[in-house]
């Protein structure tokens, strides 16, 4: 594997551990904007709106630059929206901050999956997609924890700080290690319009929808895995990013096996993965008292809510491969549609006064539409027996970002 694609790797480390480390911030945050939880829960769907906005936007802004310079650009952007929000004086400034910081993310997340499946050959192109999913899952078992970690013992702020140096690393290796690559043109030169036209397949919009589904229903809980913890659980904060660690391994782990099996069951894995979501948010709604049963569910959630992802994004190389740049970002636009309205139906059920147990009902029932989406896609793909993937005709860089995201 090219040492560019590790670096690619390390540079999804930084933006995931970003993207994620509110988890185990929250309450830190909301005791220093004083703000409700719900309401610094919202910093995380702030981030999911830009991530929604940024991916298809720039990924067309930036079809023809350079992608060595687009992608320095994106992570210098990226680091400078962490110390924007290291140093932010009121929450509205810290929320925009997030939603920043998320455009150079789902743009660096478009180009960069471009960038690593171009340099391998197209029979590696999931395990260097694995790569860059792989800094995603350290990024919940390391960073996530360490960030929850710094928080308690030097501020909120030192987190924010850390991703900005962690930033910098990724833009040195991208500077270091990355190819040079000219300006796209041309007849080969990818087309906007051309790519556009995949918006007009159902299955397109299925896939979309699944994948937003899915993750609306596991970061409706994760976003507030950590007040259930300490409110519900009867977990000591010092334990929050014990959990938090296991919860990324269980990531892992779920991204390993669905990367093992995803290409020869690729909707048995989208069943049985998001099943397992709905089933083990059910028994942790009932029994999210106990706190040995909360710790145990964290990482059985990981494992089930990543081994979905190879399968999600699989599907939308399957059925949009005739547009990599548009697809990948879609479908990371389609992660964080869920991760906008996940927490935003939590926060709206803590508020309500339901309590953090019926947030997990919450993530169950969401995932349960998640599967019935799925049930119809299926049905649809085994009538029309379309076989897209893998066609002769595919390209090294066809593959590009359909692979894109876990999520």
């Amino acid at each position: 594997m090219p040492a560019a694609v590790y670096v690619l790797g390390l540079s999804v480390f930084a933006l995931g551990t970003s993207e994620f480390m509110l988890s185990g911030l929250l309450q830190p945050i909301a005791r220093d904007m004083d703000v409700s939880i719900p309401r610094a829960g919202l910093l995380v769907s702030a981030f999911a709106i830009g991530m929604v906005v940024g991916a298809p936007v720039l990924a067309a802004a930036t079809l023809r630059l350079p992608r060595r310079t687009t992608l320095v650009a994106l992570l210098a952007v990226f680091g400078l929206g962490q110390v924007a929000g290291a140093l932010s004086p009121s929450y509205g400034v810290l929320f925009a901050s997030r939603v920043v910081s998320a455009l150079a993310c789902a743009g660096f997340w478009a180009v960069g999956a471009a960038v690593a499946v171009s340099l391998v050959p197209a029979d590696a192109r999931a395990r260097a997609m694995a790569v860059m999913v792989g800094g995603l899952s350290v990024a919940n078992i390391v960073g996530v924890p360490a960030g929850a970690l710094l928080g308690q013992h030097a501020g909120w702020r030192a987190a924010f700080w850390a991703v900005a140096a962690l930033s910098v690393l990724g833009l040195a290796g991208v500077l270091a290690l990355v190819p040079t690559t000219a300006r796209a043109g041309g007849p080969d030169a990818p087309r906007l319009r051309d790519e556009l036209a995949i918006y007009r397949d159902r299955q397109v919009w299925l896939a979309l929808i699944a994948t937003a589904l899915n993750a609306a229903a596991v970061f409706s809980l994760f976003s507030y895995l950590a007040p259930l913890l300490t409110e519900t659980a009867g977990l000591r904060e010092s334990w929050v990013p014990t959990v938090l660690a296991l919860f990324g391994v269980g990531a892992l782990i779920g991204t390993a096996i669905g990367g093992r099996i995803a290409d020869a069951h690729l909707f048995g894995t989208m069943y049985g993965g998001i099943a397992a979501s709905a089933a083990v948010m059910t028994l942790l709604a009932l029994t999210a008292h106990l706190a040995v049963a909360a710790v145990a569910l964290a990482l059985l959630l990981g494992v089930a809510a990543f081994v979905t992802a190879p399968a999600l994004n699989a599907r939308m190389f399957n059925v949009a491969n005739a547009a990599p740049t548009l697809a990948g970002a879609t479908t990371t636009s389609a992660f964080n549609i869920g991760n906008t309205v996940g927490p935003w139906l939590g926060g709206l059920v803590i508020a309500a006064g339901w309590g953090y147990p019926a947030v997990a009902g919450l993530g169950a029932l969401l995932a349960v539409l998640a599967l019935g989406t799925t049930a119809i896609a299926s049905r649809l793909h085994h009538g029309t027996s379309r076989v897209v993937a893998g066609g002769a005709g595919a390209s090294a860089e066809s593959g590009t970002a359909g692979l894109v995201r876990r999520g």
